[in-house]
């Protein structure tokens, strides 16, 4: 486990969590999935399901953006023939407690297995690929890294390699403080993961600079991963702008990584 303990400072962690509190009642083609990570504190998942059959997405969502936010969303990954699970953080949506990087990383694996675990109670299909946007690509590589025999891809969207580049870009001094060696850390990580993977960012994106994008790509330990770049898409536009592409691609991906892996 990387030690963020330096990163998780209430002065620093302001910068980096935007907690929202909307929540939705549930949709009738999903359910929802309340995870205990800590004493008193319970992540708030939501279960979309197309078809029993399609395989499965597990989404770590962007930062400011909440569950409740993918019950139209999903759709789209139905039309794709895959379902969708998304997940919050702690202090996001129906979630209780406050985010820490910390909590972040250390969440995610609870609520992958808490995830396998439902799969298996309800007899659905336990294929799963992890999806991370933005923010939610430090749980989504954090899985990758630990889960390799388990997860069947990773898909990276509007990522970064680290959260130290991020701070960096915003004017945080990351160098001054010394945390080269979380940077460092994160992209060693990456190397070893050998997963097939999907890194989508948009070329406009002035947040999460593209070159972050292509940091992971070029990091990554697997020889089956592929980048698309959506033109003229920044942050908070690239599903809307990359319609077509952005779930062809998706959906693409998972097919031939099925293809791949039965072969």
């Amino acid at each position: 486990m990387i030690d963020y303990s330096s990163l998780d400072q209430p002065f620093l962690l302001q910068f980096i969590f935007y907690p929202r509190k909307d929540f939705t009642p549930c949709p009738g083609n999903a359910f929802d999935l309340s995870i205990v990570v800590g004493d008193s504190v319970s992540i708030s998942c939501r279960f979309y399901t197309g078809h029993r059959e399609w395989p499965w997405i597990l989404f770590f969502h962007g930062n400011g953006e909440v569950v409740s936010d993918y019950d139209e969303i999903s759709a789209f990954y139905h039309q794709k023939k895959t379902n969708l699970i998304v997940a919050d953080y702690r202090g996001y949506g129906a979630s209780t407690g406050t985010p820490t990087l910390t909590h972040l990383a250390q969440d995610a694996h609870v609520i992958f297995k808490e995830v396998g675990e439902e799969l298996s109670r309800r007899n659905l299909r336990k294929d799963l690929w992890v999806m991370g946007r933005s923010l939610g690509s430090i749980s989504a590589v954090e899985l990758a890294y630990h889960h390799q025999e388990e997860i069947k891809g990773l898909i990276i969207e509007s990522g970064f390699p680290s959260v130290v580049r991020i701070m960096s870009h915003l004017g945080i001094p990351a160098r001054a403080m010394g945390l080269e060696k979380i940077d460092q850390e994160c992209l060693e990580r990456i190397k070893k993961i050998f997963l097939p993977t999907l890194v989508i960012h948009g070329d406009h994106d002035s947040l999460v600079p593209l070159e972050n994008a292509k940091a992971i790509y070029q990091h990554l330990g697997t020889q089956e991963k592929k980048l698309l770049v959506i033109p003229s898409a920044t942050h908070n536009d690239i599903m809307l702008v990359g319609f077509k592409d952005y779930f062809n691609a998706i959906q693409q991906f998972i097919e031939n990584t099925n293809r791949t892996q039965e072969d």
